[in-house]
């Protein structure tokens, strides 16, 4: 599948490639210049590849409680939050944001290669007086990331935004629609996120480059500044054959109520899980990939579930599952790769901390 940019993309020189069933942008002008960008001033995602559904009625609420992790009574209008969608065994089958619309009127973004699945396993689960659609097919998405991308957006659009908090939303006009602008983003930098008619999309893209001081950015830039802040992947952090507890504890997950995979979820709290997921500095800038081994000695002891070069810091970092003896008390571990070992060592997440986006995003 292409997204309505598929052309400008190509036009731009971008390097293509399927991501979730979708040809992506991976880089335009070199992943490291992208990244660079997105931290110092303004990056523009093509986004659109994401999916989105509607909910809404008397029993969206409730059922949205029994369906999901987080809390969702608590969701104000105006406010969305993050959490995961799980099966019967716990299993996550997506992580994904809830946007409360209304007082019965909600918002769910999700996964692309998860988006069809979601879409069954949600719809099947609801009452009669729940109305679901799947509106991922009219819906685009634009993402603008980086201390400066205020500044950008509101001279692109020529109109103050609203002072949005985090994970929050407004309505806005652009290019005579009425889009919905959120603040949660996936970079660790002050953004937002632009929900728009799929028409009116590469007008709004062709908008904020001709006038926004913003670059286009592509996945692998978009992939490397959500690893130096510790956010997680679907398919890499989280996936169906884990509960979110090894990753996240009791984070994202409300047990004041009742929702699917919630006994397998208190199981592994109760007697902790056995694997703990943690951040891994490396001593040298060749990065390790998923799936390689995490040793200690000659002992296995976890696996690899995303590593890059972190451009930020000038080094190598990983993420990864490892025993939780090990995460307890932490070792010098190494990393096997093809032709050598690399070493590592367990460090707090995020592994880059001078992000903006929990600032006032004011010029000095």
């Amino acid at each position: 599948m292409k997204t309505p940019l598929y052309e400008n993309h190509v036009a731009l020189g971008a390097r293509m490639a399927p991501f979730g069933g979708w040809d992506m942008p991976i880089q335009y002008e070199g992943i490291l210049a992208e990244h660079e960008a997105t931290r110092k001033t303004c990056g523009l995602f093509d986004i659109c590849h994401m999916g989105e559904f509607e909910l809404r009625g008397p029993t969206a609420e409730a059922d949205l409680e029994r369906l999901l992790t987080q809390s969702i009574a608590s969701i104000a209008v105006g406010q969305c939050k993050y959490g995961f969608l799980l099966n019967d065994e716990g299993g996550v089958l997506d992580d994904l944001t809830c946007y409360r619309l209304a007082n019965d009127h909600f918002m769910l973004v999700v996964n692309a290669a998860t988006c069809a699945a979601d879409a069954s396993w949600i719809s099947a689960r609801l009452s009669r007086e729940t109305e679901f659609h799947d509106i991922s097919s009219w819906t685009g998405k634009l993402d603008i990331q980086g201390p400066t991308s205020r500044t950008a957006l509101e001279d692109a659009l020529e109109m103050p935004l609203p002072d949005l908090k985090y994970f929050h939303f407004a309505r806005i006009p652009a290019l005579g629609h009425s889009c919905l602008l959120s603040r949660t983003g996936y970079t660790g930098e002050w953004g937002y996120e632009i929900y728009l008619p799929m028409e009116a999309t590469q007008a709004l893209w062709e908008l904020l480059l001709g006038k926004g001081a913003m670059k286009p950015i592509g996945l692998g830039a978009r992939d490397t500044l959500r690893l130096e802040v510790g956010y997680p992947l679907y398919g890499h952090e989280l996936s169906v054959e884990r509960t979110p507890v090894a990753a996240f504890g009791k984070n994202f997950i409300s047990l004041e109520k009742d929702f699917i995979g919630r006994p397998a979820v208190e199981h592994e709290l109760r007697k902790g899980a056995a694997e703990r997921l943690v951040g891994l500095n490396l001593t040298t800038k060749r990065a390790a990939r998923a799936g390689d081994p995490i040793m200690l000695d000659d002992r296995q002891v976890g696996v690899v579930t995303s590593g890059s070069l972190a451009p930020s810091l000038g080094h190598a970092v990983a993420i990864a599952y490892v025993a939780r003896e090990v995460a307890e008390s932490p070792a010098p571990l190494e990393i096997a790769v093809k032709g050598g070992r690399l070493s590592a060592t367990i460090t707090p997440l995020p592994f880059y901390r001078q992000g903006t986006v929990r600032g006032k995003n004011r010029p000095a």
